[in-house]
């Protein structure tokens, strides 16, 4: 079961790239992010983020202004100071389906995550697609000044809520494409769940 769960959130996070690229007609790799860190031993680790819009290669203006003000916005609202603001040249995202539980490893790894993003000039953002998250998680996050969009839907803003946020700020309408493709994605998630549930035949 967590191995499908996770499988779900790979999904999900292909999915979230893949409308960033199509949608602010970005390239494969503008959209991917990684870096290094060192570890105790002299060796390195690669990690890896699971999405990317950097500013200056968003080609349309009216969509990189759009892009930019939602940065702007949702840095004063987690309280990132004007002249770090200045400094930053897109934003960086970690994708998940939910966020139920209180792994404090997860979050330390997040939070390290989001100190090096404000060091390599990306704001980070958390994108959650559910509403799975527990209320201290989120604001934890915020006081770290991650951005945390969640998946509220009516909210009507996108500085809260990732369905807005996709449709107003990235341009695509994806609780639409949920609603959409319900059908198809319960009937596969049903029969990967019965393959593994099912008695095993000798």
């Amino acid at each position: 079961m967590t191995s499908v769960y996770r499988q779900i959130g790979i999904g999900c996070e292909k999915l979230f790239r893949t409308i960033l690229k199509d949608a602010l007609d970005l390239t494969a790799a503008d959209v991917v992010w990684s870096y290094e860190m060192p570890l105790a031993n002299g060796k390195t680790r690669t990690l890896y983020l699971d999405g990317r819009v950097p500013l200056d290669k968003i080609p349309d203006v009216t969509k990189r202004k759009r892009f930019h003000a939602w940065m702007r916005e949702s840095a004063n609202q987690v309280g990132v100071d004007p002249k770090v603001f200045a400094s930053l040249t897109g934003t960086i995202f970690e994708v998940r389906q939910g966020y139920k539980s209180k792994d404090s490893k997860r979050q330390n790894a997040d939070i390290a995550n989001a100190a090096t993003a404000y060091t390599k000039a990306y704001f980070p953002c958390a994108a959650i697609l559910s509403n799975q998250i527990d209320g201290d998680i989120l604001l934890r996050y915020r006081a770290e000044k991650w951005a945390v969009v969640t998946g509220i839907e009516g909210a009507n803003s996108p500085l809260i809520s990732t369905y807005d946020f996709m449709r107003d700020v990235v341009g695509y309408d994806m609780a639409a494409f949920f609603k959409r493709n319900s059908k198809v994605l319960r009937t596969e998630i049903e029969l990967v769940l019965k393959a593994l549930l099912a008695p095993e035949t000798t």
